[in-house]
């Protein structure tokens, strides 16, 4: 059983910066795609950003593409989020994901429905 566990966020200024951790337990499978999502207070849930942990291809947004980086430290098990140049829009619930894959390709895994695997989430919230 794959457990996620989430921190890094809390309250910064716009154009600040914050990096969201998950750490990963229990994986068994060699490759996983690793996501972040977020929820904003009464929207649906979105896909920021997407690591496989094989072979670190990524995926990003448009709206956090050249703000937001994603990676991932085999080592220590766990997926960042680095993210900078914040705005008010990014204020969101957090969640980290995974998901057992054997493709290679981050395209496969670019909705929630994908993911078997969720964090509690990390609250970020980004004052004008």
């Amino acid at each position: 059983q794959v457990q996620l566990a989430e921190s890094g966020g809390g309250l910064v200024q716009a154009g600040g910066s914050l990096r969201l951790s998950c750490v990963v337990s229990g994986r068994t499978s060699t490759n996983y795609a690793m996501g972040w999502f977020r929820q904003a207070q009464g929207k649906d849930r979105e896909c920021v950003a997407v690591i496989m942990w094989r072979n670190m291809d990524t995926y990003y947004s448009e709206s956090v593409k050249g703000r937001f980086t994603i990676s991932r430290d085999n080592d220590k098990n766990t997926v960042y989020l680095q993210m900078n140049s914040l705005k008010p829009e990014d204020t969101a619930h957090y969640y980290c994901a995974a998901t057992p894959t054997s493709m290679s390709f981050v395209t496969v895994a670019l909705t929630e429905a994908k993911y078997n695997y969720w964090g509690q989430g990390t609250q970020v919230t980004v004052s004008s």
